[in-house]
């Protein structure tokens, strides 16, 4: 299988910025629900800045993770800065320098991000998060690589997996965060955070489907 490489993986961030401008009304609508209604105007402005730094071509993918993790953690407001420049910043040391990435390694990469929000939001699957979404989504993407498949077959496992963690947040009651105060009121309303976590997956998806494996 082919490794993942740094074009590839700025790919990634610019396919993740375009799709958050494109559903940016959409995520804070369903933030408008359940939280502060910012979650897509944040996002917007984060990974516009993300974009913005890659005009200065990093060095290596640790690198590229680190500048925007950093980025998100210092543009983003709310609870969706710290913890999505976690799960870049928790990136950054699992890829070991290397120049590319292997897919097992980029799988590892992620899940370091995955543990990293985690840790940093307390938050666990059901709790209605980002954590929903990924979580599933790295399970199938684990899973498709032990059985032989490409990288781009992984992540298209995981983006599918990642939607349907997205869709299961929508019954529960929140139990992290700002949706948390609503109790069961919040139940009936599809989590903002899983929802844009399913975008980065499926830019993952196409980024790597772009650079032609499989």
């Amino acid at each position: 299988m082919a490794d993942v490489d740094l074009d590839t993986l700025q790919r990634w961030l610019r396919t993740f910025a375009a799709s958050v401008a494109e559903q940016k009304d959409a995520l804070t609508s369903l933030d408008a629900a359940i939280g502060d209604a910012d979650h897509g105007a944040n996002m917007h402005r984060g990974m516009s800045a993300v974009v913005e730094g890659l005009s200065t071509p990093p060095a290596d993918p640790a690198t590229l993770f680190k500048q925007a993790g950093m980025t998100l953690v210092k543009s983003v407001g709310g609870a969706s800065g710290p913890l999505y420049g976690t799960f870049f910043l928790r990136m950054a040391p699992a890829t070991g320098g290397a120049a590319a990435l292997d897919p097992e390694t980029f799988a590892k990469a992620l899940r370091a991000g995955l543990e990293g929000v985690v840790a940093r939001g307390k938050a666990e699957l059901g709790d209605k998060t980002m954590v929903d979404a990924l979580t599933p989504a790295l399970d199938a993407l684990d899973a498709a690589l032990s059985s032989g498949e490409s990288l781009a077959s992984a992540l298209r496992a995981a983006s599918a997996a990642a939607d349907e963690g997205r869709d299961a947040t929508t019954p529960m009651v929140a139990r992290k965060g700002r949706a948390s105060y609503l109790g069961e009121r919040s139940a009936g309303h599809q989590d903002p955070g899983a929802t844009s976590t399913a975008l980065l997956v499926a830019a993952a998806a196409t980024a790597v489907a772009e650079q032609g494996d499989g």
